[in-house]
């Protein structure tokens, strides 16, 4: 869990306007310590069972190579999607000789030391990386492709399984994710899921998620009708701007402008059973895929009812490449927000979705929004 470093100091008044009201320092947490104030765009300088049962928890999940082992829009099998993940989570730098030099023998979502990069930040998109400059990783890419295999003598599924460019038959969607639903019913949690992606999948997860819950369509989890989820089929809008952020699902639209940050953050806590929202990619292009135009995610510490998570591939703990904006909020009723970096956040509301593990541990996701829960709620007490 990262470190949040301050004390429980309380909210001071800032020159754009924060709520210099005196506030608790039991409510607030180290989560709540001000910092800078925005309203839109971004600005630098951020500085227990029982009631983790009775709040409510809200899981944004991103697709590719996080539930998804593929991608329409790079147009990714099975196979390109896993090995480009790789990519992103083997390590080296270019020595004093100016050649490549690995630092690491294994995946991680971290990097083994301050000097190391990843072999896509460092050379980008690799076709069959594993093949060529990758292949000491190639082992690892050939057993979660085993581990990821459809079941055996079990029919194809037009979208439930995927067709490999081996030819062999795959798990499109990674089953550890129907296990965190039957899992979070089991221990009697009320939970939303929210599926949050750049690309052009969402239609098609969503119609796949009504057929394993409302069919009994997955071979390997027939039972998940008996969890009562509704699939809000109408996939939604998240657009945003220096001046405005807008949510539009349907005939529903929420802006910045009309209905606060505070409006965006009621509605997203609002959505029962599974939804869906295709997020802003040309807004998170044009600031450098950053943080200040990542997927924009409210929190509020002060919301004792309410938790949200977000689970990504692409968080990262540098601002300046990641995915997710968090925007946290000054006092329990008003709407100033503040900026809050990743590494403070990693582990209480973001989860960087490790996909080898998620292939390969039937709970990995499960574990990972407990540690979350556990984490936030030890964080507010602090």
């Amino acid at each position: 869990m990262a470190d949040f470093g301050g004390s429980n100091s309380l909210i001071s008044k800032h020159d754009e306007g924060v709520n210099s009201s005196t506030l608790p320092a039991s409510d607030l947490g180290r989560l709540q310590t001000a910092s800078v104030t925005v309203s839109t765009g971004c600005q630098p300088g951020f500085t227990t069972p029982n009631q983790e049962l009775n709040k409510r928890t809200v899981l944004h999940v991103d697709l590719n190579s996080t539930i998804l082992v593929s991608d329409a829009v790079t147009c990714q099998g099975t196979i390109a999607a896993l090995d480009y993940f790789l990519t992103t989570v083997t390590w080296g730098k270019i020595n004093k000789h100016g050649k490549w030099e690995w630092l690491s023998d294994s995946p991680s979502l971290l990097p083994p030391s301050g000097e190391a990069v990843s072999y896509y930040s460092q050379f980008g998109r690799t076709p069959a990386f594993t093949s060529g400059p990758g292949r000491r990783f190639r082992k690892y890419l050939d057993e979660h492709l085993d581990l990821l295999l459809w079941p055996e003598g079990v029919k194809a599924d037009r979208e439930l399984s995927s067709r490999g460019e081996d030819g062999r038959l795959y798990h499109w969607i990674v089953p550890s994710f129907f296990q965190l639903l039957k899992d979070l019913r089991q221990e009697n949690r009320d939970f939303s899921i929210v599926f949050r992606t750049f690309g052009t999948d969402l239609q098609r997860v969503l119609r796949v998620m009504n057929r394993a819950l409302n069919e009994g369509a997955h071979p390997l989890f027939p039972d998940l009708i008996d969890l009562k989820l509704t699939v809000n089929m109408n996939p939604g809008k998240i657009r945003c701007g220096k001046k405005k952020m807008v949510l539009s699902q349907g005939q529903h639209q929420v802006s910045t402008t009309v209905d606060g940050e505070r409006g965006l953050y009621n509605y997203l806590s609002s959505v029962q059973g599974l939804a869906g929202f295709q997020d802003h990619f040309d807004w998170w292009a044009q600031n450098k895929f950053s943080t200040c135009g990542g997927k924009p995610m409210w929190i509020n510490p002060f919301d004792k009812t309410v938790q949200h998570i977000f689970i990504d591939d692409n968080i990262r703990q540098k601002d300046e490449d990641t995915i997710v904006q968090p925007r946290v909020f000054l006092d329990p009723d008003g709407d100033q927000i503040r900026l809050a970096s990743t590494s403070e956040l990693y582990d209480l509301t973001l989860v960087q979705t490790d996909l080898l593990k998620a292939i390969s541990d039937p709970h990995y996701f499960t574990e990972r929004v407990h540690i979350c829960l556990e984490n936030y709620e030890r964080t507010l007490q602090q």
